[in-house]
């Protein structure tokens, strides 16, 4: 962070217990010099230390009256303790005016600058002139600050580093319940059954060839699913006569993770298209090659060609290819870089 201040052009003064042992560890631009002197000399206050360490600072209450105290930590656990951070902080100095900001902007992305990583700096306090101020701060930074509103949105804006793709996990857990059913229901249709009936062993269609013949029924219901609510939303819509009432939590539920089972439904039919390539590649299919010229020499055959079975599949891989081309610009336009460039019109037209 002082780093970033730095190259930003801001006089930036470092407030440490141990001055000059710390001094090494910051730009030489930076000055290093001891708390209180930190405190008293500067307008805004980066607090840049634990929760648990914050009741060290109330030595210094009397300097930061007035102050703008930026808080950027964050917690270990989601919801951890009853109030955020920032609110604590405020408690222990009402004198001072506090602002949450900076905590969901990681060091690599401080220290490479924005062009790399989230640009956005989310922002939240009581006080319109404190956010204005640390606003402008973020901009000159080259990051674009994002007004959360008051202070009781600092709790929100702390749970969001602790957040696992918290949009993803509905639309995984479907994808890999969906693939588990067509998995088993393909294993025992192409291995077991052969096993039971003929007593052939088939284990080694399991890795490939079973797992292609799975991922695109996932594909197909996937992408069933995500068109399949705003059916129903319509549905709803001409049942009570009107496009205000609210919609069930399920169906909201539903339409709000559409991009996500999109997305998903393209990845397993682009690991549908590289499977298949891959069929040939397989040991097994180079021994039934060799093992079908061995029967067709045996039975003295000069060609084996079936007209039907190869426009079938000439066919089958064309619109494949054709297919996965189409949901590919399903997929890119779904992302929202690409999806604001668009009007309603040219989204509509894709879709």
């Amino acid at each position: 962070l002082a780093v970033r201040l730095v190259c930003s052009g801001f006089r930036v003064l470092v407030g440490s217990r141990n001055p000059k042992r710390k001094a090494g560890l910051f730009p030489a631009a930076a000055e290093v010099t001891g708390r209180a002197e930190a405190a008293k000399r500067a307008d805004v206050i980066f607090v840049a230390v634990f929760r648990e360490h914050y009741s060290t600072l109330c030595d210094l209450a009397d300097v930061l009256v007035g102050k703008i105290l930026v808080d950027v930590s964050n917690n270990t656990e989601i919801n951890h303790h009853k109030e955020s951070n920032a609110e604590y902080l405020a408690s222990l100095f009402p004198a001072c005016t506090v602002v949450k900001g900076f905590n969901v902007v990681s060091a690599w992305t401080l220290q490479s600058g924005a062009r790399d990583g989230n640009k956005q700096v989310l922002i939240c306090s009581n006080s319109q002139e404190a956010k204005r101020t640390v606003a402008e701060i973020a901009q000159v930074m080259g990051f674009t600050p994002v007004d959360m509103g008051c202070m009781a949105s600092a709790r929100e804006i702390e749970n969001i580093p602790l957040r696992l793709l918290p949009a993803w996990k509905i639309p995984i857990f479907l994808a890999l319940g969906l693939f588990l059913c067509f998995f088993t229901y393909n294993l025992i249709r192409q291995v077991v059954h052969p096993y039971i009936r003929e007593q052939k062993n088939k284990l080694y269609k399991i890795p490939i060839e079973v797992v292609n013949t799975t991922l695109p029924c996932v594909s197909y219901v996937m992408l069933s699913l995500v068109y399949l609510p705003g059916v129903l939303a319509a549905c709803s819509q001409l049942y009570y006569g009107t496009k205000y009432r609210r919609f069930p939590d399920w169906l909201d539920q539903w339409l709000q993770h559409r991009k996500q089972m999109g997305l998903l439904s393209f990845f397993c039919a682009a690991l549908h298209a590289v499977y298949s390539l891959c069929l040939p590649l397989r040991r097994s299919h180079r021994y039934l090659l060799i093992e079908t010229a061995v029967k067709q020499a045996v039975e003295k055959k000069m060609t084996i060609w079936v007209e039907e079975e190869v426009w079938r599949m000439e066919i089958y891989i064309s619109v494949g290819i054709i297919a996965l081309g189409l949901l590919s610009l399903l997929a890119i336009t779904s992302l929202p870089s690409i999806a604001n460039s668009l009007n309603w019109r040219e989204f509509s037209f894709i879709q």
